[in-house]
């Protein structure tokens, strides 16, 4: 059992345990990236139960729905860029498809779900390409992704922490990035729905708590813009010259009384 392994589990452990009753989310959006080729359209299709994406390489979004398990799920399938070549390189189309993906989404909560092959290598190079094109979604991409393994039945008897270890150091910056966040598929074994209720259950703990951290930034960011001017200058006294703390104060004042008309 190798240390990744426990972390992991831990963090799930960690996330039941923090509501009494497991938050199950009526809808949500999943959006596939990842280089050609590294299973996407395949994935979709194990997702959801059947064959609603074709194989052959796109250039827009393909958007899919369909119930599983008792949730609607939207699944959005991106086009993929080079595994080797910088972001230089993907086109303009295909780069406006995957920045504005997350905008496609029906309704519920997104989530990214980073595909890679588990029966090839993943260098600094493919490292750098993922990075460069997930940065078309924003920072806080990382904080709502999970990397998806395809390819498992490869895999064989030996265990995806011990794939990704082995790997070297450009595959574990990735799955550290997403919060340690790691699934296989084996899309070639129908009627497995085990493999995407467990994938379900971890998007669900994911989009938990990242709700959660959203409702904290939310609470904290009301319980500093509700302070007046005054109370916010007392609380950077140390920080401040008095002066200038009369002058903000005035500053402030002056600004609120333009914002209502009063002058």
């Amino acid at each position: 059992m190798t240390k990744r392994y426990m972390r992991a589990n831990q963090r799930r452990k960690m996330v039941q345990e923090q509501w009494e009753t497991p938050l199950r989310f009526s809808e949500f959006c999943l959006l596939l990236l990842g280089y050609g080729e590294a299973g996407k359209s395949s994935t979709g299709n194990t997702i959801l139960g059947r064959q609603v994406f074709g194989s052959r390489r796109t250039a827009r979004c393909v958007q899919r729905h369909r119930e599983v398990g008792g949730q609607q799920v939207s699944i959005l399938d991106t086009p993929g860029w080079w595994k080797h070549l910088p972001i230089e390189q993907t086109p303009e189309l295909n780069k406006d498809e995957i920045s504005q993906s997350a905008s496609l989404s029906v309704s519920g909560p997104v989530s990214y779900i980073l595909v890679l092959r588990a029966d090839c290598s993943f260098k600094e190079q493919e490292r750098k390409a993922m990075e460069d094109n997930l940065r078309l979604l924003g920072s806080m991409v990382w904080d709502h992704s999970i990397v998806l393994f395809t390819f498992g039945d490869l895999l064989r008897d030996g265990a995806i922490e011990q794939y990704i270890e082995c790997e070297g150091k450009a595959l574990q910056w990735v799955v550290d990035r997403c919060g340690n966040r790691y699934h296989v598929f084996n899309n070639k074994a129908k009627g497995e729905s085990h493999q995407v209720r467990d994938l379900l259950e971890k998007i669900q703990g994911m989009i938990a708590v990242n709700s959660r951290c959203d409702d904290k930034d939310m609470q904290v960011l009301q319980e500093v813009t509700e302070q007046t001017p005054d109370r916010r200058c007392r609380d950077e006294e140390r920080k401040m010259n008095p002066m200038m703390c009369l002058i903000t104060v005035k500053m402030m004042k002056s600004f609120g009384s333009r914002e209502r008309g009063d002058g």
